[in-house]
Order: C-alpha cells, then sequence, then structure tokens
C-alpha cells in the first residue's frame, strides 16, 4: 500500500491553545463598586448603632415608667410621712416652749425662795430684779448689822456668788431711821430634775 503525507516537512502540527479567562464587569469601574460596598457597610453600622440606641432609649422610658408608676402607688405613703415629720416638729417646738417657760418660772421663784430664807430679822426687800445670771436686790434695813448679816445669808447659799452690796444709805431721824442698800449677785440656774431632762420620745 502506499501511503502519501501530506503534511510538509518541516511543519508542525498546530495545537489549539487554550484562550485566557478574562471577568468582564460589564465596563464598571470598580472603584465605583468598592465606594459602593463601603456605603452599603456605612449604612449596616449606622443601622447598627441606632437599633442599639433605640434599644437603650426603650429600656430607659420603661424604667421611668416603673419608677413614676412606683411613685404613684407610694404618694399616700409619703405624703403621710410628710404630714408625721410636720406634725413632729410642731410637737417638739410645743415641748421646747414649755420647757424653757418652766425653766423661767423655776429661776425666778427658786432664787426669790433662797433669798427670803437669807433675809435676818429687822430687814425687808423692796424690789428684786433677775437680768440673765444677775441678782439685784434693793432693801432697808433697821441697822447695818441687819445688812450685814444679810450679805452673810446669802454668801451661803451655794447657787448664789458673792454679793457685793453697795448705796447704803441711813435714812429718817430718831426712833424712824433706817438703812437703804442695794445689793448684786450672780448665780448658777438650778438644776433640772431628771425627768425634764429626758427627751421626749415623738414616734408614729
Amino acid at each position: 500500500m502506499i501511503k502519501i503525507n501530506l503534511l510538509s516537512e518541516g511543519r508542525r502540527p498546530v495545537v489549539a491553545r487554550k484562550a485566557k479567562t478574562t471577568i468582564s464587569l460589564g465596563g464598571q469601574d470598580p472603584n465605583n463598586l468598592l465606594l459602593f460596598a463601603g456605603m452599603l457597610l456605612g449604612l449596616l453600622l449606622a443601622g447598627g448603632w441606632w437599633y442599639v440606641t433605640d434599644a437603650a432609649a426603650k429600656e430607659v422610658a420603661r424604667q421611668v415608667r416603673e419608677a413614676e408608676a412606683e411613685y404613684e402607688k407610694l404618694r399616700p405613703i409619703i405624703n403621710e410621712v410628710n404630714q408625721f415629720k410636720k406634725k413632729q416638729a410642731d410637737l417638739e417646738n410645743k415641748v421646747a416652749v414649755i420647757k424653757n417657760l418652766k425653766r423661767a418660772q423655776k429661776g425666778p421663784v427658786h432664787i426669790m425662795d433662797r433669798v427670803s430664807r437669807a433675809v435676818p430679822e429687822l430687814c425687808w426687800l423692796e424690789q428684786m430684779t433677775v437680768r440673765g445670771n444677775r441678782v439685784e436686790l434693793r432693801g432697808r434695813a433697821f441697822n447695818t448689822n441687819a445688812v450685814a448679816a444679810f450679805i452673810q445669808n446669802l454668801d451661803e447659799v451655794e447657787e448664789f456668788n458673792e454679793p457685793t452690796a453697795k448705796n447704803i444709805k441711813k435714812t429718817g431721824k430718831g426712833s424712824s431711821v433706817s438703812y437703804s442698800f442695794e445689793i448684786d449677785f450672780g448665780f448658777i440656774p438650778p438644776k433640772e430634775p431628771e425627768e425634764d431632762q429626758q427627751e421626749t420620745a415623738v414616734g408614729p
């Protein structure tokens, strides 16, 4: 059999090469796609932030509503407590006023009692003035010995400070002679009884 080679010598068979695969973007610029992706990511982040803040705001609003509802429930009790505190303050003020009045009454009464016991014979008082913790006495006596005895008796009273006599004057003639005098001294206020010193307890 005769074989005929139709290929020319020196030529090799042509092998078809595979074409490289290319991605077509449809004519779009890649920068535009990146910009779009960035905008989409920003919208997602903004949406997430809004969701979180909105949930937090709703939670705060819920807590406010609950607090307001609780306050409305407690309002009657709060009003009662406020009224009780006001009544308590008024009562404490009244008790303080009464104590001050009792103390003010006890002071002069106590002083008068001590002074009257110290007055000797042939001596009498015409006036007693109390200013703070000072006492001023004005009186008369038939002789200076009675005045001296009165001063001595006052000095022996524990609550009284050392008395000072002044303006001793002789008045009258004959059998009507007398001596006017003024005596000044300080005093220590009397101690209150234990029951008066106890605090008054006021409670519901």
